[in-house]
């Protein structure tokens, strides 16, 4: 018998400055990294852990028309603002959500023939995600 709340992440609900980009993209990852500093002693070991930064993943069309992702980035780039993320596990209340702030950098263009036009890029989170749970 599975979790009551395990899901897979097959259609979680993605805003970006309050517009809704889930049909654009196939990931959207908040990666958490403790650097931990491990020092040996004669009497023991002395651990420094130090505090936890945030990388966002975000992987999707290239799209670059009115209402594209890759369009509303370039233009957070030119514009020199962070750009606030929410991701939501599934739509519905009581569902796991974090928001954040993410600074934009440009994402590719362009791709090898045949494949779709996509991109996979990995931005600076600043301060730390806020978790809650979705509500009604």
């Amino acid at each position: 018998m599975a979790y009551a709340r395990a899901y897979v992440f097959r259609n979680p609900v993605v805003t970006i400055d309050d517009v809704v980009y889930s049909a654009q993209l196939t990931k959207a990852r908040l990666v958490p990294d403790t650097p931990t500093q491990t020092m040996r002693t004669f009497s023991g070991v002395d651990k420094d852990r130090d505090s936890t930064s945030w990388t966002l993943e975000l992987a999707g069309h290239q799209d670059r028309g009115t209402g594209g992702l890759a369009d509303a980035i370039d233009d957070a780039v030119t514009a020199g603002l962070p750009i606030e993320i929410v991701i939501q596990g599934k739509s519905g209340s009581g569902q796991d959500v974090a928001t954040c702030n993410f600074i934009p950098v440009p994402v590719e263009f362009g791709g090898e023939t045949g494949d779709w036009k996509l991109f996979d890029q990995t931005f600076e989170v600043v301060d730390q995600p806020v978790f809650s749970q979705s509500g009604a």
